[in-house]
């Protein structure tokens, strides 16, 4: 034990709030440095193993539980630049999305801009009426189809593909988005929102409170990396 004050695994738990299982659980999780022991077997800890604590509960903010749990770890384990390299990819993840998210912003912009078009027919459309409204090749249609961004119902007996409003929608959506060099990958996205959240200006909204939340998480992450930071620079992290 260094100069730390002597904590039993009850005053730790008392000053930070938890259960004294908690506290085992921790430290078997390597969240904490490991416990020096008494004669007796007994834990004792210090503030080092407090501050290790507040260091995770900080992480864990924005980087969730898993993810905290695998930093202080690998902290504790002596692999600082392992350490450094998970927060990385958390950050990277996060970068990843928030460029997934703002792509489907500008995917809605450009369907806004986009004539809609007389509505189908109330028993729906076929496939050549739907490309030449459209202005595609039926084969683009059902390439479309063949990639899982379109499934237009098919019609009992003669198995023909019928258009309704919603898929109309959604090839027009598809053909605007290829037009502006979208991959596939960035379609689906867009179009699973659309169809999950009923329409263009309820899946704007939804993005609007994603973007507001990724923004909560990124001031989170950055506070845990700056917890971490000071953890590291303490000099007693081991």
């Amino acid at each position: 034990m260094t100069n730390d004050r002597r904590l039993r695994t009850v005053d730790l738990a008392r000053r930070a709030g938890l259960s004294t299982q908690q506290i085992r659980n921790y430290e078997d999780a390597g969240v904490l440095p490991p416990a020096d022991r008494t004669e007796a077997g007994y834990r004792v800890f210090g503030e080092r193993h407090l501050r290790a604590l507040l260091t995770y509960r900080t992480l864990r903010q924005g980087y969730g539980p898993v993810a905290a749990t695998r930093i202080m770890r690998t902290v504790h384990e002596g692999d600082v630049p392992g350490a450094l390299a998970l927060v990385d990819g958390a950050h990277a993840a996060l970068h990843a999305e928030r460029v997934s998210l703002r792509e489907a912003s500008a995917a809605l912009e450009e369907l806004a801009r986009e004539e809609p078009g007389p509505p189908p027919r109330s028993a729906g459309l076929r496939i050549g009426e739907v490309a030449a409204l459209i202005g595609v090749r039926t084969s683009a249609l059902r390439v479309w189809e063949a990639a899982g961004l379109l499934a237009p119902r098919r019609e009992q007996g003669t198995g023909y593909r019928v258009f309704g409003a919603a898929d109309v929608r959604d090839a027009r959506l598809v053909h605007t988005l290829r037009g502006a060099h979208y991959l596939f990958e960035q379609i689906r996205p867009v179009l699973d929102g659309l169809r999950r959240e009923g329409g263009s200006e309820a899946l704007r909204t939804a993005l609007g409170a994603r973007e507001r939340a990724l923004t909560a998480r990124t001031r989170a992450m950055l506070a845990g990396a700056g917890a971490l930071d000071a953890y590291l620079g303490d000099g007693r992290t081991g």
